[in-house]
């Protein structure tokens, strides 16, 4: 397929970004950090998670912090509803869309829900249900696919599984994520080819960790399958509380500059992203994981 000629980035930042951060963020500074990525061109952003505060502390602020934004025509906003009884607090937030996760890891499910594949595929089928009828779009993340803290090497067949069971339960998009940030672009293509068995091209995303820098290489080989839907975080914030080493996700600014030079529309204002990446890391009191906004950023100094 050919390169496709425009790019929809969905923004994980404010969720997936700020979900481990050991200190805690104002729900002020998350509302302004959607409202500086919104403002840059973003169309998706994945704004929080209705997760158990026990578990994720970080995200107990949810529906302050949903009800605090000012949404802009054209912006959809999402959250993570691991169950039903998060979905049924998400709701009272009016998210556009809730995302819904397994893994294609049987030891990584476990680690990370306390349970397999299959049972979480189980427990995720009411959510998507009550979801759809209710009008919401419902996105699946897919993690572990190309690589396991615990497994190592993930088969292609072990994502088709776990792509196949998405399918089933009606979830109408997803993301094919390399969590640990193993992947290079031969793996993930394989894990991709997996996944658009069960899915269009149109209903696929890539989500990339850059724990060995080769997140980039990993986008553009999905770009030349014709993928064109990518999960990036300002700044490359984030990591996994449950893969031990893995850092972030690549970074928004990272993937636009990539984007911008090969002269792909995304609709994202470059400077602007640059400075909600900043905004965000001055308040955790260190640098941008994006080195093209450190590059551009001392360059506007200079």
């Amino acid at each position: 397929m050919s390169i496709p000629s425009r790019v929809k980035l969905v923004e994980v930042g404010p969720r997936d970004g700020l979900q481990n951060e050991k200190t805690p963020v104002p729900t002020a500074i998350k509302i302004e950090l959607v409202h500086r990525l919104q403002a840059a061109g973003l169309t998706e952003i994945e704004v929080t998670s209705f997760v158990s505060p026990k578990w994720v502390p970080q995200m107990a602020d949810n529906l302050d912090v949903m009800a605090g934004i000012n949404r802009l025509q054209g912006v959809r906003y999402s959250v993570l509803t691991p169950n039903l009884q998060g979905f049924a607090a998400a709701l009272t937030a009016k998210p556009d869309e809730i995302v819904v996760f397994a893994s294609a890891s049987e030891a990584f499910s476990q680690k990370n829900i306390n349970c397999s594949i299959a049972e979480s595929i189980e427990r995720f089928a009411p959510v998507v249900d009550a979801a759809r009828a209710a009008g919401i779009y419902v996105r699946g993340a897919m993690s572990c696919t190309v690589g396991c803290p615990y497994e190592g090497d993930i088969a292609p067949e072990r994502v088709s599984y776990l792509a196949g069971l998405m399918q089933g339960i009606g979830v109408q998009h997803v993301g094919v994520a390399d969590t640990i940030g193993v992947g290079t672009p031969l793996k993930v293509r394989r894990a991709m080819e997996a996944t658009l068995k069960h899915f269009d091209i149109n209903d696929v995303s890539g989500h990339f960790h850059d724990t060995y820098g080769q997140a980039l290489a990993n986008t553009l080989i999905c770009l030349q399958m014709g993928v064109w839907q990518f999960d990036t975080s300002v700044a490359g914030l984030g990591g996994c509380p449950y893969a031990k080493g893995a850092t972030g996700n690549v970074a928004s600014e990272d993937v636009v500059y990539l984007l911008h030079g090969m002269g792909i529309k995304t609709g994202i204002d470059l400077d602007l992203l640059i400075d909600a990446g900043q905004f965000i890391s001055d308040f955790l009191g260190r640098s941008t994981n994006s080195r093209a906004a450190k590059a551009l950023f001392n360059k506007r100094q200079a």
